[in-house]
């Protein structure tokens, strides 16, 4: 570190200080210059350095420690109110409502004190001629602060009676303190309106929309605007993030959190700042953090994981349960401390209130992985007496209801029936069903139990059940891969059933479930054969005589109606085995039609969802579409997590595709929801968050797309999703991230995409990613690096035959290089050779169009040239005279008005600004004449225009062509020669 021996290397040491990350380290580094100020002997350097200790301490968890160096610069500002220049006489006052708010939150300085500078404040604005307006809101933090309702109404009118002046907080901070307000009296709506503009990005400061967004989070809840809270944590989170001083809004987010559903994402919040547990400079933000900690630690508690670990303050482990008492003690001594210094019980009654608050949502999906955690499984009850027997009769009677209308949870009613039945006598043909549902529920592992059954319906002399149990015996073996196996044991079963129906011995629902049973083993075979002609045609026969046989004598049975619904789906798996697929999409359709006309939507799904790929892949997205929705319609609460997942991404795809970002997103939200509830996070949630952050990236939403994105890349893999998926996250998030000003994290995102299309065959993604890291690199000011990648990128424009790209990575490097001591002559020839490429490529064009774009292409070249000679004249003229670059611009700049020219009306506004460009160099050439008559014809070629859009360009080009010409006479004409 380098010793400070002038004034000028004070104040560079302090603005580079001011670049660094709040906290204690650049607290020392402030204290340390403060030091090297007070050597130089120079009352402002002391008067400079104590403003930028004071500023760091109020942007830090060190707040406390700003008091003494205000208090050392008002007494310099007593004695020689003339050592202070303007900026620091502003700034002095300007503290004040620092320092008075930061009095508020140290409970060890006394009321009294905190009144007397507010008089002190008022008196001291009053002198130096401001309005009161910062002085009523500094006294309305006072009396909100007390609880005095009153006294804080009335300075909250005096507040935004006075005038806004130079001492007025920004609009922003104004906004958020009337916004904060307006919700603590209860009147959410009010509040959201007041800070409508600084969440929209209209009014901003260096903590604002930071702390506006944490504090519409609770608001937006109680009001049910659910989509703009998500939204709100997503963007604020990430701005408080690395803030260190903003504690109190990231207790915000802690909380939303915990009133969400969310609270694993909270812990995770909590994990990330540990010192916010013990941290003391700002004990009113400590309290707020405890509080929530407390809040969130109750929740985890009532959700049964009490004794599940979490973050907490440094030196031991802590659960939940015991981290808690812990917390809500820290905060409730905290505002007691504030209470006792109060004199009134107000922050109490707050912390106790927000410690106590409800969960406002069941659980509002964020997008990002967060999944409940789930809690330990219930030990086992103790045997409680029995007072009473459960009524067996009602239960059976429930469960063969249940079962023969095919209702949901007929398995589990049958459950309930055979439990209450323990030890209870029962006849065969109870315990036969039973055994049959039993079996149901255990899919491939119930075929023993199937044959049970069947021995049980046979001896309650029902042998058609029998056979049919056992031939749903054959099929789950089938199931379980032995098809060839239960496609010999289903014929004699069906050769049986059909031998007793014939003789009258069993029904035809009987008859139907082996008929069924059979043609399910065989359509099974016709899967694992290939496309073998013979399978197929024997599963179609089979599927055939359940539709022969049971057409037309359904009746009110609703299981018969299902076997025609099924049997239609089941033509149409073997129409697309045989690559028919229009008639497969057809017989989908209408067996899933069947299943809802039946009053059966739930079997309909399977039917639905395979019918929305058919549809998809045969290009009917209308059709695709209509089948998913149905599906999720029709699934309801029957559907499990990991089909609604699916079926949500789906839609969100075929919706995206018609170019509907809005729902796209609300599909893949859910289905990232469903993906993580079905366990499915690492994989099928991943592909969700991805198509999310695409989803909003197309909306605009920077800062939600960023977040979203970022939580899918750690589990997108090669392997699992593809490299394509993970090229194009790390591609979305770099856009992002450049959206959002973080250029040397968009240049590594980019970088890292980069790195991995370079192994491609196609190198056009390669050259693109590696041109758009130059972009990210050169806005980060790394300027060397930034010309190594659009060096990259020009070599692979250049072997992909791609001139533009190649024209523009040369033109990028040229802009790069005259930043540089020195640097124009590398400046002028990697722009000539941009020209040169640019000629070459039009003569060899392939068709007209082609040249007609490199034309253009060429007139930009020049334009350019003539832009960066003329700066390099204003910037650093030791190499040649300005008069020389200036002659040397204005030939760059006609020839791109012969360019254009040549174009016609297609390049009518790209020629009239070029021949603005040429007369204001023509100006600083003093050849007024000529750039009057530049001025004139950029007018003259806009004469007649009545609105209508020609050319390059829109109207608005039309109206900004003509004020800059228009502005460029005024200046010719009124300059005296």
């Amino acid at each position: 570190m380098s010793e400070i021996t002038d004034f000028d290397a004070l104040r560079e040491a302090m603005a580079e200080n001011s670049e660094q990350p709040e906290g204690p380290a650049r607290n020392t580094r402030a204290e340390e210059l403060l030091t090297a100020a007070e050597k130089l002997n120079i009352p402002l350097a002391v008067i400079e350095a104590l403003g930028h200790q004071l500023k760091v301490y109020n942007y830090s968890s060190e707040k406390g420690k700003m008091f003494v160096p205000f208090a050392r610069l008002l007494r310099m500002w007593d004695e020689r109110p003339e050592d202070f220049d303007e900026y620091e006489t502003h700034s002095l006052h300007w503290v004040f409502k620092w320092v008075s708010a930061g009095m508020l939150d140290q409970p060890h300085i006394p009321l009294a004190s905190i009144e007397k500078w507010l008089g002190e404040m008022e008196h001291r604005y009053r002198l130096a001629g401001h309005s009161e307006r910062a002085v009523r809101s500094a006294e309305h933090s006072v009396a909100a602060h007390v609880g005095d309702v009153a006294r804080a109404e009335r300075a909250y009118a005096a507040w935004l009676a006075a005038d806004r002046d130079a001492m007025a907080d920004c609009h922003a901070c104004e906004l958020h303190g009337q916004g904060w307000w307006q919700a603590e009296r209860g009147r959410d709506a009010e509040a959201l309106e007041l800070w409508r503009p600084v969440l929209e990005g209209e009014y901003t400061c260096a903590h604002e929309p930071h702390t506006a967004l944490a504090s519409s989070l609770v608001p937006l809840l109680r009001l049910g605007r659910l989509d703009e809270a998500r939204a709100c944590h997503l963007r604020g989170f990430r701005l408080v993030r690395a803030m260190e001083s903003m504690r109190g809004a990231y207790a915000d987010h802690v909380e939303f959190c915990a009133l969400t559903g969310n609270e694993a994402r909270g812990l995770e919040l909590l994990a990330e700042r540990p010192a916010y547990f013990t941290d003391d400079g700002q004990p009113r933000s400590r309290l707020d953090f405890m509080s929530v900690v407390a809040l969130l630690m109750d929740r985890l508690t009532v959700l049964g994981l009490g004794d599940r670990q979490v973050p907490g303050p440094a030196g031991r482990e802590w659960t939940a349960r015991e981290l808690a008492p812990h917390a809500r003690e820290e905060a409730l001594a905290l505002a007691a401390r504030f209470d006792e210094r109060n004199g009134t019980a107000h922050v109490s009654e707050r912390a106790r209130a927000r410690m106590a608050r409800q969960p406002l949502v069941e659980r509002l999906p964020l997008g990002v992985r967060s999944v409940r955690p789930a809690p330990p499984p219930a030990p086992a009850a103790a045997p409680v007496p029995v007072t009473g027997q459960p009524d067996l009769p009602a239960l059976l009677a429930e469960a063969r209801r249940l079962s023969d209308h095919l209702r949901p949870n007929a398995v589990e009613a049958w459950a309930a029936a055979a439990e209450a039945a323990e030890g209870v006598e029962l006849d065969p043909r109870d315990r036969a069903e039973m055994a049959d549902h039993e079996a149901m529920a255990l899919g491939p592992e119930g075929a023993d139990l199937f044959e049970h059954a069947a021995g049980l319906y046979a001896e309650a002399g029902d042998p058609g059940e029998a056979l049919a149990a056992r031939a749903r015996g054959a099929y789950v073996r089938a199931l379980a891969g032995d098809v060839d196996g239960a496609a010999v044991a289903v014929t004699g079963l069906y050769d049986e059933v059909l031998a007793l129906y014939a003789a009258d011995g069993t029904g035809i629902r009987q008859t139907a479930s082996v008929v069924m049973s059979r043609a399910r083993i065989l359509t099974r075979r016709a899967h694992a054969g290939e496309g073998d002609g013979a399978v197929l045609a024997e599963a179609e026969a089979a599927v055939r005589e359940v539709l022969a046989l049971v057409g037309g004598r359904t009746g009110d049975d609703v299981r018969l109606t299902a076997r025609i619904a099924e049997a239609q789906a089941m033509l149409g798996e073997l129409a697309g085995l045989a690559g028919d697929l229009e008639t497969a999409a057809e017989l989908f359709a209408r067996g899933a039609s069947a299943f809802v006309a039946a009053g059966l939507p739930w079997f309909a799904v399977e039917y639905e969802a395979r019918l929305a790929s058919l549809a998809h892949h045969l290009g009917d997205v209308a059709e695709a579409e209509r089948a998913l929705r149905a599906a999720l319609e029709h699934g309801g609460q029957q559907l499990e997590a990991p089909g609604r997942a699916q079926l949500h991404l789906q839609l969100g795809e075929v919706v995206g595709g018609r170019g509907d970002a809005v729902e796209a997103a609300e599909h893949a939200l859910e289905a990232a929801h469903w993906a993580d509830e079905a366990g499915e996070s690492a994989t099928l949630g991943a592909w969700a968050r991805q198509q999310l952050g695409g989803f909003l990236l197309r909306q605009g939403r920077w800062a939600e797309a960023a977040e979203v994105l970022e939580a899918a890349l750690p589990d997108l893999t090669a392997e699992t999703h593809g490299d394509g998926a993970v090229v194009q996250t790390q591609w979305w998030l770099g856009d992002c991230l450049s959206e959002l000003g973080e250029h040397r994290a968009a240049a590594e995102r980019r970088l890292q995409a980069a790195e991995i299309a370079r192994h491609w065959p196609e190198q056009h993604d390669h050259a693109t990613l590696a041109h758009l890291a130059g972009e990210s690199l050169g806005q980060a000011g790394l300027a060397t690096e930034a010309n190594q990648a659009y060096a990259r990128a020009g070599d692979l424009w250049r072997a992909l035959g791609d001139t533009h790209g190649l024209i523009r990575s040369l033109r990028a490097r040229a802009w790069l290089a005259l930043r540089a001591e020195d640097g124009l002559d590398e400046a002028r020839g990697l722009m000539a050779e941009a020209v040169r490429e640019c000629e070459a490529a039009r003569e060899a064009a392939p068709d007209e169009e082609s040249r007609q774009q490199l034309v253009a292409e060429l007139g930009h070249t020049h334009g350019q040239f003539g832009d960066l000679l003329a700066r390099s004249a204003v910037e650093d003229a030791e190499g040649a005279s300005i008069r020389d670059l200036f002659e040397e611009a204005l030939a760059q700049v006609v020839q791109a008005v012969g360019v254009f020219a040549s174009l016609g009306d297609d390049a009518l506004h790209s020629r009239t600004g070029a021949e603005l460009a040429a007369g204001r160099l023509e100006a600083d050439l003093d050849r007024r004449a000529d750039a009057v008559a530049r001025a004139r014809a950029v007018l003259a070629a806009y004469e007649g225009y009545d609105g209508a859009v020609t050319g390059d360009g829109d109207g608005e080009a039309v109206r900004a062509r003509r004020a800059e010409a228009e502005q460029l006479l005024r200046l010719l004409t009124e300059r005296p020669h």
